[in-house]
């Protein structure tokens, strides 16, 4: 008879906690070889957990990513991206706030300077992606409008911090707005494509609610971000119509979730409804606003986003 050890690797994780813990051993499996047969029984021992915590409690973790091929976990937080270890030891950290700002100024900073007085501002992690392809970790912000780091994975040096062009800005939300990104590959032939949605936050003018973009393989050229498609009447994004905010005048999507899936990329959404319906919260003109959770489709390869298409979802009783 044989002993062999199992580690179980489970997260338990909250955005809105600053702590996070995983086992790190867990059980003891025993094998036994039996009239040909092999059985295989497991004791359960008590369970020691690792942990770690923020320098800074009010340092909240806002997204956490694992790199499958080597259980490495990175943390997207408050002014702080991290760098663990299976165990949870911090191997690195890079710095991303607080920095000076005020949501009211417009990218792009160094081309459009802005009167409004800034303050010290907490950078909130927005969206936390790997490239595997490229071996770094894209990281935005809730500063500056949603400026986003390529950080190399191994060390999270900085390969580049696009900036100085209106598409380096990938989103106008304050720190509640909820942004999503999925990374879609082509294969060696071609780029990666990156699809972002995200809540407008009152700029509807200035950022799309969906849009794909080129992820430039190397992080510093005048490309990254840049929409796959661009001409005079179409482009590869998706904006909020402007007679919407005659009705609804705080009119925002709001992305729960994303992902793609065979020829398609699908986000979750909650948006506002443009009729009547039960009450589910107030907008700012003070009366009742319906809110329906929908679901999202785009085409991977359709690059002026006709095949749009949201279907909404939702559960009624069997009586209904």
């Amino acid at each position: 008879m044989t002993s062999l050890t199992r580690t179980r690797t489970c997260f338990f994780v909250c955005c809105f906690l600053s702590s996070l813990a995983l086992p790190v051993t867990s059980q003891t499996v025993v094998q036994a070889h039996s009239a040909g047969t092999q059985v295989i029984t497991a004791s359960l021992q008590e369970e020691e957990y690792a942990s770690f915590h923020a320098e800074n409690p009010e340092w909240t973790f806002n997204h956490l990513a694992v790199d499958y091929r080597n259980g490495n976990v990175y943390l997207g937080a408050v002014n702080r991206i991290y760098k663990l270890s299976p165990g949870l030891e911090v191997q690195v950290s890079h710095e991303t706030g607080p920095d000076e700002d005020n949501r009211k100024c417009y990218p792009p900073r160094i081309v459009q300077p802005c009167s409004e007085p800034l303050t010290l501002t907490n950078n909130v992690n927005k969206m936390l992606l790997m490239d595997y392809r490229e071996n770094r970790l894209l990281a935005c912000g809730s500063l500056y409008q949603g400026i986003c780091k390529l950080l190399r994975l191994d060390d999270l040096f900085k390969l580049g911090e696009p900036f100085h062009k209106k598409e380096h800005y990938l989103s106008g939300v304050n720190e509640s707005g909820s942004v999503f990104g999925v990374i879609v590959s082509y294969g060696n032939a071609s780029p990666d494509m990156l699809f972002v949605a995200t809540a407008v936050d009152g700029k509807p003018e200035y950022f799309p609610t969906i849009s794909s973009r080129k992820l430039a393989r190397n992080s510093e050229e005048d490309g990254m971000f840049a929409y796959v498609f661009h001409d005079e009447f179409v482009a590869s994004m998706i904006k909020i119509p402007s007679d919407t905010f005659t009705v609804i005048p705080d009119f925002d999507i709001y992305y729960i979730y994303g992902f793609a899936s065979g020829n398609f990329v699908y986000f979750l959404t909650l948006q506002p409804e443009m009729g009547g319906g039960p009450t589910t919260g107030s907008s700012s003109a003070g009366r009742e606003q319906v809110y329906t959770s929908k679901i999202v489709r785009l085409c991977k390869a359709d690059t002026a986003f006709n095949s749009y298409v949201e279907v909404p979802i939702g559960c009624i009783s069997g009586n209904d």
